[in-house]
């Protein structure tokens, strides 16, 4: 029995299973009192909603003790838990988490990567994440897409990557880029991986734009008004200064009639001040006064809407559009409100451990890819220092070559004076010379191709990649626990004043919360008792929100038993 691990009480299913006498054992739950951390069961039918098992329409099921449908689930509990890391689960206790899915103990670590392995080596992440951005596009209809990008720094030594600046770390750090797409609700569809230094402009046409078109399919209000109005947009794109471009904003108007909202580079006039107007915006749940102004402008011979606001400190803040059907309030509210992106970042980092690389293998890229020439942006960066130390130079040999100079130096001291022109005539020689070696520069620079293929570049700094199909199922999994946690959390919030702030807040408090956990097989039920949280009013909005989880008449995934919930009485 200690062989077989700690908590495992299932000698012989596991005995039959390892002997190929049965390929699965069957998930059978057992009165359980006092389980810690079992409120998470409670997301469970969020997560079936949000299309955690609909990974079988692509992958090959496995033989063994535990089914494919086992990682999913415990992948989902340990992340909704906050158990970052596979290794992390080892801190906890085996067996009162394998009750929460139907065994005797949840998998090992090994057990967990080897199984992990099995589906990433099957190579389907790509097509499971693509029919679930479809289920939920499809589902949602959004008008309204956010853009934005994400460096995952990349901190080992395997893989070659290339440079990427870290806002949040305000550093140039070796990464792999994200590009993110998500809603206006800041519930994310999709995202796609740069293979090396791709500019979001690039990767918005080459990429996103042409999968956001196979994606999203009008519904019948958008259809009729598209059909009515020229000016109405198959969707609008919102994303950051990175993405300007007025050329491109035309290009994909004019070839599939997509809007674009961004902030306009090299804003250098002020408008005056009393022409703006108090304007009531609604971002998110909150609802204020920002004084704005909107003009028809023509930028690089595109005509467009410019909006700007007047900040409190006078500062105007420029917005450009090519959607004429946004209300002056809805582009503020949209273009400002872009930070719940940002925020969805940052929950992620914080919560789910979201730049944790599973595996350490690395992929060569294709060799016919272009990128910037390594050896160009050295003699760039060697042309940049020389020049700075250029004009260091010829500042003090200005400073050498003033009149009234002090007494010592102009004074009947011989020596002194021999010194000080010694002095100028060896800054007027390092500078002649650095101006040589300047020129030098130039000249290579000139002779050296600004770009290259990756293929040409040399064998020892070639770019590499890290390989993104086990980074890419990990990604999946965590959108799907953010989403099923933000659909508890909107169903919470109309009981809380200030949900933005306390809700996710008692999100995660339901997840720690103890539960009694009943199978009753003769009805196919699974009563589940939540314990009480510490206060009335939690304890009021779980209670409220438990009627409408039960509605659900979610069957917990290989059984037929149907998940009931309740508060425990005492």
């Amino acid at each position: 029995m200690e062989s077989l691990g700690m908590a495992a009480t299932r000698i012989e299913d596991r005995v039959s299973c390892a002997l190929g006498l049965s390929s699965l054992a069957e998930v059978q739950f057992e009165s359980s009192k006092s389980i810690p951390m079992g409120g998470v069961m409670l997301l469970l039918p969020f997560l079936l909603e949000s299309g955690l098992l609909s990974y079988r329409e692509h992958y090959l099921q496995r033989e063994g003790y535990y089914s494919f449908d086992s990682l999913p689930i415990t992948l989902s509990f340990l992340f909704l838990l906050r158990i970052k890391t596979l290794e992390q689960s080892k801190q906890h206790n085996p067996g009162e988490l394998g009750k929460l899915i139907g065994y005797d103990r949840i998998p090992e670590v090994k057990t967990l990567r080897g199984m992990l392995r099995e589906l990433t080596d099957q190579g389907k992440c790509e097509d499971w994440g693509k029919t679930l951005s479809s289920q939920w596009i499809t589902s949602e209809q959004p008008e309204l897409y956010y853009v934005d990008g994400h460096v995952q720094v990349y901190h080992g030594y395997p893989a070659d990557l290339g440079k990427k600046h870290v806002s949040r770390q305000r550093l140039c750090l070796p990464g792999m880029m994200e590009f993110w797409i998500n809603s206006g609700e800041g519930l994310p569809f999709f995202f796609i991986t740069a293979e090396v230094n791709e500019k979001m402009i690039e990767m918005l046409e080459n990429e996103i734009i042409p999968r956001l078109v196979e994606l999203h399919l009008p519904g019948e209000k958008q259809a009729e008004e598209m059909s009515g109005n020229p000016d109405y947009p198959l969707f609008t794109l919102v994303f950051d200064r990175e993405g300007y471009s007025p050329a491109f904003f035309k290009r994909i108007w004019d070839k599939h009639r997509i809007a674009v909202l961004t902030y306009r580079k090299n804003v250098k006039d002020n408008w005056n001040e009393a022409v703006f107007k108090d304007v009531k915006v609604e971002i998110r749940i909150e609802e204020t006064e920002m004084k704005l102004h909107e003009e028809a402008v023509v930028v690089d011979k595109y005509s467009m809407r410019e909006v700007r606001r007047l900040c409190p400190n006078a500062h105007q803040t420029a917005i450009v559009t090519n959607n004429k059907i946004l209300t002056l309030a809805l582009i503020a509210a949209y273009m400002f409100g872009r930070w719940i992106q940002e925020n969805f970042f940052r929950y992620l980092r914080q919560e789910y451990s979201f730049d944790k690389i599973i595996q350490y293998a690395v992929d060569d890229i294709d060799n016919n890819i272009v990128v910037v020439n390594r050896e160009y942006s050295n003699i760039e960066y060697r042309v940049k220092k020389s020049r700075e130390k250029l004009s260091r130079l010829k500042a003090k040999l200005y400073d050498r070559q003033q009149p009234g100079l002090p007494e010592e130096k102009t004074g009947e001291n011989s020596r002194k004076k021999g010194k000080w022109f010694t002095r100028q005539l060896e800054l007027q020689e390092q500078i002649q010379q650095m101006d040589t070696d300047i020129s030098e520069l130039i000249k290579e620079r000139k002779n050296t191709p600004y770009k290259i293929p990756v293929g040409e570049m040399p064998v020892q700094s070639r770019y590499s990649k890290l390989n993104q199909e086990s980074k890419y199922l990990m990604n999946i999994v965590k959108m799907i626990c953010y989403r099923a946690e933000t659909a508890l959390a909107h169903l919470i919030a109309p009981h809380y004043k200030r949900d933005d702030d306390e809700v996710r807040t008692l999100v995660k408090a339901i997840t720690l919360l103890s539960i009694d956990l009943i199978p009753d097989y003769y009805n196919n039920k699974l009563n589940i008792y939540l314990y009480p949280p510490s206060n009335n009013r939690s304890r009021e909005a779980i209670s409220n929100i438990i009627d409408t989880v039960n509605k659900t008449d979610t069957v917990f995934p290989g059984t037929k038993l149907t998940l009931f919930f309740n508060i425990a009485t005492f």
